[in-house]
């Protein structure tokens, strides 16, 4: 009988975790920092998977103008700026902790990398404002094509089995195994008057077929990508502003124009009237 009942109240105790589970806590993780409306907005980047399985958007205020913190997003990526985030997790070296010029060219086609050769396809490029990066399976599919014939001409091994840490090799190779498709826009929208901005990331993902294990894995991988990503978006806020902090160091404010007397004191050259 005590077995029965230690079984019956682990069993409750699993249910009501999955229900708090399912009820707060991923939807606070799905939409960290964001209000429903700006959940329920469209955003640049939401065609590119219409039908999509997953929707994660998140949001984070930054005390700077969209065209400070654009720079930023410019040069992400490996070999470029980095992600901003936990390095050791998802690069081999460290983030930029400056704007760095020869960084700054990026145009749609263009690959923001993970690791040599493999990443995001940018799709849509709208300066100071949008940044969307893509992926799916025909593109991995393409890029590991290209990594296994360059790996067995010789070009570049040594850098590409060197290059990403273990978590992201394991990330790459479980999608390669799904037919997926997914959508990353970083989106800058400028606040009182152009002199703040909220900086929007959302990330929309599509799996298609009978996958045994898909759901888990999108709940494993999502919760993973809040991590990273909620610190990303930290790592960019605290970079935009430090610079632009420095930036007011350097130059210096203003001098504040002196403060009026509280009263003028009477010129002694007038004589009073008499009365």
């Amino acid at each position: 009988m005590r077995a029965r009942t230690f079984f019956l109240a682990v069993g409750a105790a699993a249910v009501t975790a999955a229900v708090a589970y399912g009820y707060a806590v991923r939807p606070w993780w799905r939409s960290w920092g964001v209000d429903p409306e700006t959940s329920a907005a469209s955003l640049p980047g939401d065609g590119l998977v219409p039908d999509a399985t997953v929707v994660d958007t998140r949001a984070i205020e930054i005390a700077a103008s969209p065209a400070a913190v654009w720079p930023w997003l410019v040069q992400l990526g490996h070999g470029r700026g980095g992600w901003y985030s936990y390095d050791a997790m998802d690069m081999k070296g460290t983030s930029a902790d400056a704007i760095i010029p020869e960084w700054q060219t990026l145009a749609e086609g263009d690959l923001v990398a993970v690791a040599p050769g493999s990443g995001f396809v940018v799709r849509n490029l709208e300066p100071e404002r949008a940044l969307v990066l893509y992926l799916d399976k025909a593109i991995v599919t393409e890029q590991a094509e290209k990594a296994a014939a360059a790996q067995a001409s010789g070009e570049h091994a040594a850098e590409a089995s060197e290059a990403a840490p273990t978590n992201v090799r394991a990330f790459g190779a479980a999608w390669s195994t799904m037919d997926f498709a997914a959508s990353w826009a970083v989106v800058l929208e400028p606040l009182d008057g152009g002199v703040r901005t909220r900086l929007v990331e959302r990330m929309r993902v599509r799996v298609t077929g009978g996958q045994k294990g898909v759901d888990a894995f999108l709940s494993v991988f999502g919760f993973g990508a809040f991590v990273m990503m909620r610190k990303q978006m930290l790592g960019i806020r605290d970079r935009v502003e430090r610079a632009m902090a420095a930036e007011v160091a350097e130059v210096g404010e203003p001098a504040a124009p002196p403060a009026p007397p509280a009263s003028l004191p009477a010129d002694p050259a007038v004589e009073p009237a008499a009365g």
